[in-house]
């Protein structure tokens, strides 16, 4: 049988841009499938902000016009050779040297020049994938495009490719004016409606998508349930009801190797299940650089997350102070709205020694805080799949979560009575659910001997991209089995 072909398209990929959990994804999703026979290449802008140290390794390939209705673009292509895995870089500076990456205002004509560029450059790296893997709304109209200008190209090039659509957070989903669909699409007014583009008079890349793709995905099981209702469909919840047969839920992974406390280089000290002396080497170092009281017999809870109200920070707002009365150690790492940012320097000042905010985002200390705490709280609102939990197992901290999406998924209740579970969870969106949730497991780790069965257990859990890689890799051969007979 031959190798599936597959050409992975994502707006952040890491190592080379990173802005959330979809550049982890589209970092490690691709060497799990390479080791698993598939013929995948990854295809993402060629962002000013890509270390050099990737540039100068990078190959020009050659280059091609894209259309935007009347404007011919140059669009180049680089490629790169990184961990087994072949990258290709869509070269314009005028869309992509600028100081920001999403966020700028002409972002629908910048990720409509991505989206024609992802089938444009094909015939020239000649590579012809079975399978277009796409990855949020920043590829969201590749389907559509796909379908109204390529695929009855002559010669047959595009004709018998499929696209996958993966759905990372539903709440992001490029809406720009309605007349970016003729004026830099050159799509006619027929996809402008209810079943199509068409998204409160204007055009929603997102949802283009979803109406147009031939399968569509998400990053846990629960959440593919969760955004067919209201509550979580962020209004698109009809349409996603309507394709609920083409709907799957698959649970994103982390990089074992690199993301191992027995080798990451990044800590303080190394440790693993059998030994983990290092472990509160790691507690006492990051009490000592955080400002806390190095106490080893305090539980030190963690929260490393945008500061924002999905990820339940009015929960923590209404209830850090009895927190902190529980007996507790605070720490904070991450950037977001002022009012969150505000409140937990606040925080800081009043809890002097017992709770350390950093506003900011510093990759080598996230994994300190991963590595050092004892708890990771996540009161999520609501988390499509959530990498931080998954994290945080690896490195023997016990997570405490809301039981949605992937922290559902991810996150077994601990049993106080048969000693099973991962980690300690709250049902509803309660600041009181929280605080008895938090309370639980320090009951819990009062005695030495079951907490730290609980961290072995934690560590001894398997969320590597292998299981995950295969699921995808099961999907692309049933699309093959059912589109093409």
């Amino acid at each position: 049988m031959e190798k599936i072909k597959v050409w992975l398209a994502a707006s952040e990929v890491e190592p080379f841009i990173k802005t959330g959990g979809l550049a982890d994804v589209a970092g490690s999703l691709p060497k799990a499938l390479k080791n698993l026979d598939v013929d995948i290449r990854v295809v993402l802008p060629k962002y000013g902000q890509i270390d050099s140290k990737y540039v100068s390794k990078m190959e020009f390939i050659g280059s091609c016009q894209v259309e935007l209705s009347w404007r011919k673009q140059y669009c180049g292509v680089f490629k790169l050779e990184y961990d087994g895995v072949t990258y290709y870089f869509i070269d314009n500076e005028y869309y992509f040297f600028r100081n920001g990456i999403y966020g700028l205002y002409d972002d629908g004509e910048r990720y409509s020049f991505f989206c024609k560029a992802i089938l444009e450059v094909l015939p020239l790296i000649e590579f012809k994938p079975d399978i277009i893997h796409l990855n949020d709304w920043q590829t969201g109209m590749v389907s559509l495009l796909l379908d109204s200008h390529y695929r009855d190209i002559e010669g047959g090039f595009y004709r018998n490719i499929h696209t996958l659509f993966t759905i990372h957070n539903l709440k992001y989903q490029g809406v720009f004016p309605k007349n970016v669909l003729s004026d830099l699409l050159g799509l006619d007014w027929k996809y402008f409606n209810v079943d199509g583009v068409e998204y409160y008079d204007n055009i929603n890349f997102l949802k283009a998508g979803l109406s147009y793709s031939s399968i569509i995905s998400t990053v846990s099981h629960t959440y593919a349930d969760e955004i067919k209702y209201d509550f979580f469909g962020e209004n698109l919840q009809e349409l996603i009801k309507r394709r609920s047969n083409d709907l799957y839920g698959i649970i994103n992974g982390i990089d074992y190797t690199k993301n191992n406390p027995k080798t990451d280089k990044r800590l303080y000290a190394n440790y693993d299940q059998n030994d983990l002396s290092g472990k509160y080497e790691n507690k006492r170092k990051i009490q000592q650089e955080l400002g806390l009281e190095v106490k080893n017999d305090v539980p030190l809870v963690a929260f490393i997350s945008r500061l924002v109200d999905q990820k339940g920070l009015d929960l923590v707002e209404k209830m850090l102070w009895e927190l902190v009365d529980l007996g507790i150690q605070f720490v904070i790492l991450g950037t977001g709205d002022k009012k969150y940012e505000d409140f937990l320097l606040y925080a800081q000042s009043q809890h002097s020694g017992k709770v350390s905010a950093n506003i900011k985002y510093d990759g080598k200390l996230a994994q300190c805080i991963y590595a050092g705490s004892d708890m990771f709280l996540m009161p999520s609102l609501y988390e499509p799949c959530g990498l931080s939990q998954i994290f945080s197992m690896r490195y023997g901290t016990v997570p405490i979560v809301r039981e949605t999406g992937g922290l559902k998924d991810t996150v077994k209740p601990y049993n106080v009575f048969t000693k099973e579970g991962t980690g300690f969870t709250f049902a509803n969106y309660n600041a009181h659910e929280m605080k008895d949730a938090v309370a639980r497991a320090i009951e819990i780790y009062r005695n030495k001997e079951e907490w730290e069965n609980l961290i072995k257990t934690c560590m001894n859990q398997d969320f590597s991209w292998q299981n995950s890689a295969k699921e995808y890799k099961n999907l692309y051969e049933e699309m093959l089995k059912r589109f093409n007979g």
